[in-house]
């Protein structure tokens, strides 16, 4: 094992800190280097759920989340066409499985944010902001980057790379690693208005609304104090130019379809995405390590992404530590096959499932599938069973079974 225990990771948002953190605490020092000047404020991820507030909870960091977040303990089903409420899922039932019965609705550059500020008190830690990582040189007992800044490319020497840079990351390609799997045809169109979804109409703060023609997930961040924000997300035709769909007069035009109103709908953010369902071939390749956006990249029905990537995480810096420590450095391929199964099994399985749900369009598929929705929200048992998935905690039970033997 080399003397050089630093670790580097490559990017530095929410899952890149985090992984800094929970080495750091540990004293491994650690460099983090991400291309953007400083923290991204971009309005992106904000459902964490109970499985992911565990590991975070292990860190002390919920307390400072639930102050700049909103607690969501229920989430609903509508159908658009009928305007009725189809299911109300109550995350109570969860109340014998975790500490946290509940979802924050945190966005993910305040997450970035808490983690930051107690990085910035870690000796061991060093977070590059303005340093890209543009290439990597692997060696038996270590690893290289170049990076480039505003001085010029520089070589940086540790023991481990971290990739957590992103759907587009670098660090993947520069280690070759396939990044398998689609493309949806649609696109995602994200429109945030200070309209008070709750108040007015009704809906609670994660509301998804089936349709055959056009489904749309309503829900509401706190984003700079009260009364909150709340974000629409719709599919949008890959045919239509973004600038089309971005105009006030389509993008009023959608808000009054979906939810007549005699005002107009005061619109302080919009954007359009192209949505992938992709995960990386392996998690680890030699001495670079994927998490998060890197190693796997999902719709955002569900709010799966961000969460996967921090139990990621959480998963990875556990078992590097003990390697660092001199363990086998098999437990990074344990790391890989635990994170990579249950992204397949459960991240995409779920993801896709959550976006064929709210877009059935043959009538009789739609009557069974609320139906169903409504019985299993009835039934206790059912409810349970359906949490257990959906916030994420059945996902990291299935990834704690799996062993050395199975990563063989």
């Amino acid at each position: 094992m080399t003397s050089n225990k630093r670790v580097l990771i490559s990017g530095g948002g929410p899952v890149g800190l985090f992984c800094a953190l929970l080495l750091g605490r540990r004293g491994i020092p650690v460099r983090v280097f991400d291309a953007n000047h400083e923290l991204q404020a971009d309005p992106r991820a904000a459902t964490t759920h109970p499985a992911t507030l565990e590991v975070l909870g292990d860190a002390g960091l919920v307390e400072d989340m639930v102050e700049v977040g909103l607690t969501a303990p229920t989430f609903q089903f509508w159908d658009r066409p009928t305007h009725n409420l189809v299911a109300t899922f109550d995350l109570d039932l969860l109340k014998n499985d975790t500490k946290y019965p509940y979802v924050i609705q945190c966005e993910q550059y305040k997450t970035a944010q808490i983690i930051l500020k107690r990085l910035l008190t870690m000796p061991n830690v060093e977070v590059m902001f303005g340093h890209k990582v543009t290439g990597i040189t692997q060696k038996a007992d270590g690893i290289s980057v170049e990076v480039q800044s505003k001085s010029g490319v520089e070589t940086h020497d540790g023991a481990w790379l971290i990739g957590a840079d992103g759907g587009r990351s670098a660090t993947r390609k520069a280690a070759e690693i396939p990044f398998e799997g689609f493309t949806w045809a649609e696109r995602f169109l994200v429109l945030t208005t200070p309209f008070d979804f709750n108040k007015e109409l009704g809906y609670c703060p994660r509301s998804y609304f089936a349709d055959p023609e056009e489904w749309c997930n309503c829900f509401k961040v706190a984003a700079d104090g009260p009364p909150g924000l709340w974000r629409l997300v719709f599919p949008a035709d890959a045919n239509v130019s973004e600038e089309s769909l971005l105009t006030d007069e389509a993008v009023h035009a959608r808000f009054q379809k979906f939810f007549p109103n005699p005002k107009p709908y005061d619109i302080v953010h919009r954007n359009i995405y192209t949505v992938h369902q992709r995960v990386a071939s392996t998690f680890r390749k030699g001495r670079v390590l994927l998490a998060g956006d890197s190693a796997h990249v999902n719709n955002s029905i569900g709010g799966m992404g961000l969460n996967g990537g921090l139990q990621d995480a959480a998963n990875l810096a556990e078992k590097l530590v003990q390697v660092l420590d001199g363990a086998s450095d098999r437990l990074m391929d344990l790391y890989s096959q635990q994170r990579r199964t249950v992204s397949i099994e459960f991240v995409q399985a779920q993801s896709i499932a959550n976006k064929k749900q709210l877009e059935t369009k043959d009538p009789e598929e739609r009557k069974v599938m609320l139906a169903d929705l409504a019985q299993t929200a009835a039934d206790p048992v059912k409810a349970r069973a359906y949490l257990l998935r959906t916030s994420m905690i059945a996902m990291q039970e299935r990834a704690a079974a799996i062993t050395l033997e199975d990563a063989s």
